[in-house]
């Protein structure tokens, strides 16, 4: 798999815990967990809300972020 495929397959993911609470993780196209939540959150809107915010903030980061949104339109 050629590394822009294994890019298009990468994904944020929102599941409940062990504990019952909610966490999200970005999952790599390989399958490998490359970022996480870091703490557990009472409701699913909660969690979705951080991952949302998480992703904004590394769009915002890179310094490509403008052309790849214009790209990805």
């Amino acid at each position: 798999m050629s590394d822009k495929q294994e890019a298009r397959q990468a994904r944020f993911e929102v599941y409940e815990d062990s504990a019952g609470e909610y966490r999200w993780r970005g999952i790599a196209g390989n399958g490998e967990v490359i970022a996480d939540s870091g703490e557990g959150y009472a409701t699913k809107q909660n969690a979705e809300r951080a991952r949302d915010r998480a992703i904004e903030l590394a769009w915002e980061s890179w310094p490509h972020a403008s052309l790849a949104r214009r790209l990805s339109e």
